[in-house]
């Protein structure tokens, strides 16, 4: 197999068990669930990553670098902060179906007993509350947003968000997703002096 071929191929079985702990959840995901989806042998899942424990780190790792990439395209857009900020929490926000919330919600669960989980997860929530932050900052700057406190600010949304995404992929239909998306506008604009119709 060719570098390129292999590099191909360790991509495809990465994001085949990314959608199989989305389904399974990290501690009931086994290595043959994730051949078994990719259409290839348990010992070519094993020559990639050598342990289960591996696996589930990289798929993880994997699916944070996803994130990391599509927040990256906004950040580096000449959009203006409030264009921004709008990409922000649509992009952060749960939508469509929520297996992709549950696969992080089970990371954060696993992340009180696996040091490497802990580690990629507290990675990507730290670079988004940074960068959104860095956003909230910039339009403060520009007279946009009236926030005295920006990092708290992008802590508190954040907080409100992940809360919400949890109640929706725990408890479905106790909330809508039309109401969280209300309630995720409505908190931001408060904490940014704006009207929430400035973040439809």
């Amino acid at each position: 197999m060719t570098r390129r071929a292999a590099e191909i191929r360790l991509d495809a079985l990465l994001r085949t068990a990314c959608e199989v702990i989305a389904e399974r959840g990290l501690a009931n995901t086994r290595t043959a669930d994730v051949a078994e989806a990719a259409g290839v042998s348990q010992a070519l899942v094993f020559y990639h990553f050598a342990t289960k424990d591996r696996l589930l780190a990289q798929a993880f790792a994997y699916a944070v670098e996803q994130d990391l990439a599509r927040l990256d395209a906004v950040l580096r857009s000449s959009a203006p902060p409030l264009a921004k900020l709008r990409r922000m929490l649509r992009l952060y926000a749960p939508t469509g179906r929520a297996t992709s919330w549950s696969m992080w919600i089970d990371g954060w669960a696993e992340s009180l007993r696996t040091p490497e989980l802990e580690k990629l997860s507290r990675r990507l929530d730290l670079r988004w509350r940074q960068d959104l932050a860095a956003v909230i900052s910039d339009g403060v700057a520009e007279g946009t947003f009236d926030c005295p406190d920006p990092a708290g600010a992008a802590w508190r949304i954040s907080a409100v968000m992940d809360g919400l995404a949890v109640q929706l992929a725990v408890h479905e239909r106790v909330i809508t997703r039309r109401q969280i998306a209300e309630w995720i506008r409505l908190v931001a604009a408060r904490e940014l002096g704006l009207e929430p119709s400035h973040l439809d």
